[in-house]
């Protein structure tokens, strides 16, 4: 025998449509009002946590990005409405009888299923299609860059070689002779973890055969980073630069967070079938960015890091023309030669000691403001 609840309010009564609708707009102003507060504009909040680029491949990958975040939030938000309304209008509903009755089924409605299923496949087509042109752009080269840098990797630091410079229609340094004719030695310094000593083991990768290292390029203007200078690459704006990457011993990864991309730096580009170069268009503007290696290497390797100074197309043949007549000058000397601040500004060197992190940090600057206060440049052809 069947037992009722006829003429009693029902426990199971559904909460009435207009009031989820209520609550749904509620939480939809809460979610706007998050935002307006937060203090993000609403160009920064389109960019979903990426930075601001600062090369004009950057700025596609950055829209590129921004265009599938919001195709997936749009979907998603479908998905999630079509989820919400289902479990609020079709709930299973009481009768006066007390049976339960299914929803309306729309199973082998074929037009809806083909929607279903060519959607998708629509979205993904216009993905696809967009991926490939903005990475053809992003890894297209040109013959002849204006300048080519040799980016030696190591653990754990780095070091960066002009192998050819023409700044207008002057070749300030020539892939002929830029390279050093002394053996290929890398001075490295080996790191021996917990006890904080050091010494430099010579060879091309911490003493191993210099035959088998011949990959690795030496020019005559180089910047060696170690554990007491961060290595700051110099590089001019608006002209079109290409990287050369080679690891001396393991895999690191190049990466500029501005630039918006990162590349794997490989021992043995050749023997790994790897294409050890890319190049970027231009830097837009001046300033101070950090690099970092983006690859699980070692001990160190979250200390692994490098800055690119962008500066003006003639402040950077000044810096070329000054290291290049003096060649024993350091990087910070040819730094302050053209005004700029002689020292990183956007990370410090790592302590290999691991010191506390109680320690005071120390003043990086301004990295949108690396000019030095009241310096006079000196005239060209002169110290």
């Amino acid at each position: 025998m069947k037992l009722t609840n006829r003429g009693r309010p029902s426990a199971r009564r559904g909460v009435p449509a207009s009031r989820t609708i209520k609550r749904l707009s509620a939480l939809a102003v809460l979610g706007v009002v998050v935002l307006m507060t937060s203090g993000c504009s609403a160009e920064e909040a389109l960019h979903f946590g990426w930075p601001e680029g600062v090369t004009p491949e950057a700025h596609d990958m950055r829209v590129f990005w921004t265009w599938c975040v919001i195709a997936a939030l749009a979907m998603g938000v479908l998905v999630w409405a079509l989820i919400f309304w289902t479990i609020t209008f079709h709930r299973a509903k009481e009768t006066e009888s007390d049976d339960e009755v299914i929803p309306r089924q729309t199973g082998y409605n074929v037009p809806l299923e083909l929607a279903y299923t060519a959607i998708p496949f629509v979205l993904i087509a216009v993905m696809f299609y967009f991926t490939v042109v903005v990475q053809n752009n992003v890894e297209k080269e040109e013959d002849n860059p204006a300048v080519v840098v040799d980016v030696t990797a190591f653990q754990w630091n780095w070091k960066f070689g002009y192998n050819s410079v023409k700044i207008g229609d002057d070749q300030l340094v020539n892939a002929k002779d830029s390279r050093n004719g002394e053996p290929f030695e890398l001075q490295i310094p080996k790191y021996r973890e917990h006890e904080g000593e050091k010494e430099l083991i010579k060879g091309a990768a911490g003493g191993r055969s210099n035959e088998e290292r011949k990959y690795l390029k030496f020019d005559k203007i180089e910047t060696l980073g170690t554990s007491s200078t961060i290595p700051v690459l110099v590089l001019p704006t608006d002209t079109r630069i290409e990287f050369d990457l080679a690891a001396a011993d393991v895999v690191h990864s190049f990466w500029v967070p501005e630039f918006l991309f990162k590349r794997d730096v490989m021992p043995f580009p050749a023997q790994n079938h790897t294409d050890p170069s890319f190049q970027i268009s231009s830097i837009d503007r001046e300033g101070a960015f950090v690099g970092r290696c983006a690859e699980m290497c070692g001990t160190f390797h979250a200390m692994m890091n490098f800055e690119v100074r962008a500066v003006s197309p003639a402040d950077f043949a000044s810096y070329i023309k000054y290291r290049s007549e003096n060649p024993e000058a350091s990087n910070a000397e040819a730094l302050h030669s053209i005004c700029q601040v002689p020292e990183s500004v956007t990370t410090v060197p790592f302590d290999s000691r691991r010191v506390s992190n109680d320690e005071t940090p120390k003043d990086l600057g301004d990295a949108n403001n690396t000019k030095v206060a009241g310096c006079v440049q000196a005239k060209e052809g002169t110290n």
